[in-house]
C-alpha cells in the first residue's frame, strides 16, 4: 500500500501495540507499520472464531513481536504497555451472528475485557492514543442515509450493544484524562487474511470462500441491500493517520467506502471474477431477517475533514485482489472441504 511521507515519517522507530494482532485488520496493520520502520508488537490470545491465523503474520519475517495474552491480563506485561506510543485497539469479537447465539461470550470478550485493557493502558500509559475499531451496527436499521455520526444509536444485536459499551468506555476515559481516544466506526471489510473458514463472519468472507471452492452464491432477501465495503489497505490508511492525528476535532468517525453497491452487486461481482453462476436469491434464514439492517452507507465526510481520509481501492479491484491473494495461500485459510458455504444473512 502507499503511505504519504509525513504517516512515514511519524512511525518510524516509534512503538506501536496492535490487540487482535493474528486477525485481520490487526495483521494488515502490523505488517503495515513494520514496512514504516515501527517497532510492533502484537497481542492476540486466540480466541476460537475470532481470525487469529499465525500465517497472518508470516509476510513480517518475525519483525513483528507476537505476545499471546487476553488484553485483560495486559498488566503481566507492563513493559510493552508503557513503551507504546500508540496502541491500536483491534481485538474482540466480529460475528453479530455469534453474539446473538452466545451472548455472555461476546460481553466477555467486547466489554469485560475492553474494560480492564483500557485501565490497564490507562495506568501503565496514561495520555497515550488509543485507536478503537467499532462497528456501524451500533447505528442498527439506517433512519436516513448515508450515514452520519449524527444517526441515532439502536444496535440491533449484542454485537453492536456490546461494541457500543466498548466505545462509551474509550471515550470516558478520554473525558477523564487517561487515555487520548479515536473510534472509527467501520463497515464491512474486504481483503487479505479474512478467516474465510470461520463460520458466521459475514457475507464477504462467505462470498470469498464460496468463490474459491466454485460454489454458486447465495443472496438473502431481494439482493437490493446496500452496503460500502472498503478494501483492508483503506482501513489501514485510517487507523495509521487516526494514530498519528496531533488535535483530533471529533472522537468518533465513520469510515466507509464512497461506492454503494447493492448485495446482488458484490455477488455478481465475486462470480463474475471466479467464472460461477449468476447468483441466487432466497428468504432469510430464520431469526436473522431480525438483525439486518437492511440498507447502509456511510457519510464520510468527517473522516475526511478530520484525518483527510477516502476509500481510493474499487470494489472491482478489492475483489480481484483477495481472490488473487486467497488463491496463493489457500491452504492457511481453508481446508478442504470443511464447513457449508452458507451466508447466513448480510451483516
Amino acid at each position: 500500500m502507499n503511505v504519504n511521507p509525513e504517516l512515514r515519517a511519524f512511525y518510524r522507530g516509534k512503538y506501536a501495540l496492535v490487540t487482535g494482532g493474528l486477525g485481520n485488520i490487526g495483521s494488515n496493520l502490523a505488517l503495515a507499520l513494520v514496512e514504516l520502520g515501527a517497532k510492533v508488537t502484537a497481542m492476540d490470545n486466540r480466541v476460537v472464531g475470532c481470525g487469529a491465523n499465525d500465517h497472518n503474520l508470516q509476510a513480517a519475517g518475525g519483525r513483528v513481536t507476537l505476545w499471546e495474552s487476553d488484553i485483560a491480563r495486559a498488566d503481566e506485561y507492563p513493559c510493552v504497555i508503557e513503551s507504546a506510543d500508540v496502541v491500536f485497539n483491534l481485538a474482540g469479537e466480529v460475528s453479530h451472528i455469534h453474539s446473538m447465539l452466545y451472548p455472555a461470550r461476546d460481553l466477555a470478550i467486547n466489554t469485560e475485557s475492553q474494560i480492564r485493557f483500557l485501565q490497564i493502558v490507562a495506568r501503565y500509559a496514561p495520555g497515550k492514543r488509543v485507536v478503537y475499531a467499532g462497528t456501524r451496527q451500533v447505528y442498527g436499521v439506517p433512519q436516513y442515509l448515508p450515514v452520519d455520526e449524527l444517526h441515532p444509536l439502536a444496535p440491533p444485536d449484542f454485537n453492536g450493544v456490546h461494541k457500543l459499551c466498548a466505545t462509551n468506555y474509550h471515550l470516558l476515559l478520554g473525558r477523564l484524562g487517561q487515555i487520548d481516544p479515536i473510534v472509527l466506526r467501520l463497515t464491512n471489510v474486504i481483503g487479505p487474511r479474512m478467516a474465510i473458514q470461520s463460520p458466521c463472519q459475514g457475507f464477504l468472507s462467505v462470498f470469498t470462500r464460496c468463490a474459491l471452492r466454485g460454489q454458486p452464491l447465495v443472496v438473502y432477501g431481494d439482493g437490493t441491500q446496500l452496503r460500502d465495503p472498503v478494501y483492508v489497505d483503506d482501513i489501514v490508511d485510517v487507523l495509521l493517520r487516526a494514530g498519528a492525528v496531533r488535535e483530533p476535532r471529533r472522537r468518533v468517525l465513520n469510515v466507509g467506502s464512497t461506492e454503494p453497491l447493492t448485495i446482488m452487486e458484490i455477488a455478481h461481482q465475486f462470480s463474475n471474477e471466479a467464472g460461477l453462476a449468476a447468483p441466487e436469491c432466497r428468504p432469510f434464514p430464520s431469526g436473522r431477517a431480525a438483525i439486518d439492517v437492511g440498507g447502509y452507507y456511510t457519510d464520510t465526510a468527517a473522516c475526511h475533514q478530520d484525518l483527510g481520509w477516502r476509500a481510493t481501492t474499487s470494489f472491482s479491484a478489492a475483489v480481484r485482489s483477495t481472490l488473487d491473494f486467497y488463491e496463493r495461500h489457500v491452504d492457511h485459510y481453508l481446508a478442504p472441504g470443511a464447513g457449508p458455504c452458507c451466508a447466513l444473512g448480510h451483516l
